[in-house]
């Protein structure tokens, strides 16, 4: 399968996959609009969630928790933000937000944040009586449900794997109760079509890099 660009005879061939070598278990990733001068749990902060803004998205639940959505492997954090590019070239550009934010790769140290319900797992999903098309199913009242019973139960989050690919591992947080235990890694990494995890994430799921 093969893109091309209109004006020029620049093509793309998407990569086959290998299933990803796990990060050691204790690390998130997260995409999200950085503002330098932000505190962490503040808009424009590696934690902080915009929860009044939510509804539509796959976990979400605002009358209940905010949702933070982070991934055990960072291009599968990467490629929810540029998968809209599939097809097109992203530039530079596409990476930046109106107020002077653009989009940074933050890397949370999780090892005090304690096990999440892991929706990947078989028993897991036979204790639930869960199918996995059930749990990747694009209907957001069918996975609104399921996040919310979980929050029910008193966990702090659940892992699933990617719609865009399913070895990559993603986790939902309810951000209330999971953010006072992450720890941020560094200072969150600005992003730039040079950036290995987005050349990665591109390479996955068919985005050109102008």
């Amino acid at each position: 399968m093969s893109w091309h660009t209109d004006g020029s005879q620049r093509s793309f061939k998407l990569s086959r996959l290998t299933k990803p070598e796990p990060t050691l278990n204790g690390v998130l990733y997260r995409v999200f609009p950085f503002d330098p001068r932000a505190q962490a749990d503040a808009a424009g902060g590696p934690r902080y969630v915009p929860r009044q803004r939510q509804g539509v998205g796959r976990h979400d639940h605002p009358d209940h928790y905010g949702a933070l959505y982070v991934s055990r492997v960072p291009e599968s954090a990467v490629a929810e933000q540029i998968q809209r590019f599939r097809g097109q070239t992203l530039t530079d550009q596409d990476l930046r937000l109106t107020g002077g934010t653009r989009y940074a790769l933050a890397t949370f140290d999780d090892t005090s944040l304690g096990p999440v319900v892991d929706l990947d797992e078989p028993r897991e999903l036979v204790d639930r009586q869960l199918r996995p098309s059930v749990v990747a199913s694009r209907d957001r009242r069918v996975t609104h449900a399921i996040a919310l019973r979980i929050f029910d139960e008193g966990k702090v989050g659940l892992g699933w794997w990617s719609t865009l690919e399913s070895s990559w591992p993603n986790v939902t947080l309810f951000a209330e109760r999971a953010s006072p235990l992450l720890g941020l890694v560094d200072t969150p990494e600005p992003l730039s079509v040079r950036h290995p995890s987005v050349q990665a994430a591109a390479a996955a799921i068919g985005v050109l890099l102008g």
